[in-house]
Parts: C-alpha cells; sequence; structure tokens
C-alpha cells in the first residue's frame, strides 16, 4: 500500500510541495473565474449600452441579466477564493 502525503510515508518536503501545488491550482481557479466574471460584466454593460442607445429589446434585456446573475455567480466566489489563497500564503510557516 503506498503511503501519501500525511500518512506518515512521505516527507515534510514532499508534503508542503503538495500544499504549494494545491494552492496553485486553486489560484489558477480564481484567476479563471475572476476573468470570466469580469468578462460577463463587461457583456452586461456593453449590451446595456447597447440597449439603451437603440431601445431595449427583449434579447437585450435577456443578455443583461443573465451575463449580470452569471457575473455574480463566478465573480464573488472567484474574488473570495483570490483572497483565501493569498492569506494562506501570507501565513505558511514555511515560506520560500
Amino acid at each position: 500500500m503506498a503511503a501519501g502525503p500525511g500518512a506518515g510515508g512521505g516527507s515534510t518536503g514532499e508534503t508542503v510541495d503538495s500544499v504549494r501545488a494545491q494552492r496553485a491550482r486553486w489560484a489558477r481557479v480564481a484567476l479563471a473565474g475572476k476573468r470570466l466574471g469580469y468578462a460577463l460584466m463587461l457583456a452586461a454593460i456593453v449590451a446595456f449600452a447597447a440597449g439603451a442607445a437603440r431601445g431595449f429589446t427583449t434579447t437585450i434585456t435577456t443578455v443583461v441579466t443573465v451575463s449580470l446573475l452569471a457575473t455574480t455567480v463566478t465573480l464573488a466566489p472567484a474574488i473570495v477564493l483570490a483572497y483565501a489563497v493569498k492569506k494562506a500564503e501570507r501565513e505558511d510557516p514555511v515560506r520560500r
């Protein structure tokens, strides 16, 4: 049976590296979520401006509403996750 990190089989260096790798993965997820969230926000702003200039059709209203809802679902958790990763890095006792 192979022992993983934390199971007594891995060295402290391997455990620290796996924690750092997980943090790096979560940081990439947070970055992707923030990019998607801000892109959706931009789409909502552009659609709203188009609606204000040309008149609000059902399609434009739907695009604005869906974009804002998707922004809320993606951007808020991504921002919180990014802060959590940064905080974990700052409080890491084995910083390099």
